[in-house]
């Protein structure tokens, strides 16, 4: 007979659920004349609300199975990216034209090269190959590629409007079609081809934990999501102390865009580096391909109806430097990932133009 009182036990960790709350309290009784420990004591909580999120992200995937699971995580947090980037873009004025731009590319490079880098090179250090379904990567990656030249290169090159920057028109043109193309992805993902995107190798060690059940998973989606607000809000609220910091280190202020994306993108990192270590590199790649195509084919319609709303320029078209550097990965990438199974050189050059990546932004 089925235990009724177990399948209603709430099966969280308290501090999963404790430090999410304790964050929201701190964000909202602290203000910007904060002293130093305050807000160093602040960082903690930030990587506790980290770590809690990575937790309800895992329950839930676990409740509902691949791929739903990283498509919740990597919807969730591209919605609360897309906050962050357009509340700095309304305080920030005309100065802030250029960090959607800044921020989507940070998190693409951070995706491609740092994250699946590391996976691949953790992977291969454990289980020396690992195997994906090269149709499923395949999909993803055709999809990145197209959406990244469309948004990010292609306005260096048009002439309707200034350098870099797209006009009216083809901002409503561009979003729609960065929308048309995520969603036809999520479709094949989800629906058409959803066996695709499924773990090639069913042998990992949570296989046979128990499911969640109906009460635990509802309550780690509500975490989850505050976890990850308290994420991006005190990621923000600390925001203008590593500004300082980097203007002081001498660094170009395109640096702080990058520390913040890092700092959203940590949750999906560590539940892909946690997905490798089981040897689910499926999972991770799906977390990381999935990430990265919502990160950009969802950011930039929002933040195009932004400036199109406000009359902001909005400079899109990157640079000499990021554009090599940014082919350069998705080169990479594409080979690194066309034979269906990986090795541990392919980590390390990913994880090589990543550090060429932060040294070139760093030192221009």
């Amino acid at each position: 007979m089925t235990d009724v009182t177990n399948d209603k036990k709430l099966t969280l960790p308290i501090w999963t659920m404790a430090i999410p709350i304790l964050g929201v309290l701190a964000y909202f009784l602290s203000d910007t004349d904060s002293g130093f420990y305050l807000k160093i004591i602040l960082g903690f909580i930030l990587i506790g609300s980290v770590l809690a999120s990575v937790h309800h992200a895992e329950v839930i995937a676990h409740k509902v199975g691949e791929p739903f699971g990283t498509i919740i995580l990597a919807i969730a947090i591209t919605t609360i990216e897309v906050a962050l980037i357009v509340s700095l873009m309304l305080s920030g004025g005309n100065e802030a034209r250029e960090l959607a731009r800044d921020t989507v590319f940070a998190a693409v490079m951070i995706i491609i090269t740092a994250i699946v880098g590391i996976c691949l090179l953790r992977g291969g250090i454990k289980f020396k190959e690992q195997l994906y379904k090269l149709q499923g990567v395949n999909a993803a990656v055709i999809t990145l590629m197209a959406i990244i030249v469309l948004t990010l290169i292609l306005p260096n090159f048009t002439v309707s409007g200034p350098a870099g920057e797209y006009s009216t028109n083809q901002l409503v043109f561009v979003s729609l079609v960065s929308v048309v193309l995520y969603s036809g992805f999520i479709f094949v993902q989800t629906v058409r081809h959803r066996d695709y995107f499924l773990p090639k190798n069913s042998a990992s060690d949570d296989e046979h934990a128990p499911e969640p059940n109906k009460r635990t998973a509802i309550f780690s989606l509500i975490f989850l999501l505050i976890s990850l607000a308290i994420v991006v809000l005190l990621a923000k609220f600390l925001s203008y102390d590593l500004e300082k910091i980097v203007i002081d280190m001498g660094a170009p202020k395109s640096l702080v865009g990058v520390i913040i994306a890092a700092i959203v993108l940590l949750p999906e990192g560590l539940a892909a580096y946690r997905a490798v270590k089981l040897n689910r590199l499926q999972t991770s790649l799906n977390l990381a391909l999935g990430s990265a195509l919502a990160s950009i084919g969802l950011t930039i319609p929002a933040v195009a109806m932004v400036s199109i709303y406000t009359g902001m320029p909005l400079v899109l078209g990157i640079d000499a430097t990021s554009t090599v550097l940014l082919m350069l990965s998705m080169l990479t990438l594409v080979f690194s990932l066309a034979t269906g199974k990986t090795n541990i050189q392919q980590g390390i050059v990913l994880l090589v133009i990543f550090a060429s990546y932060l040294f070139y932004t760093i030192v221009p």
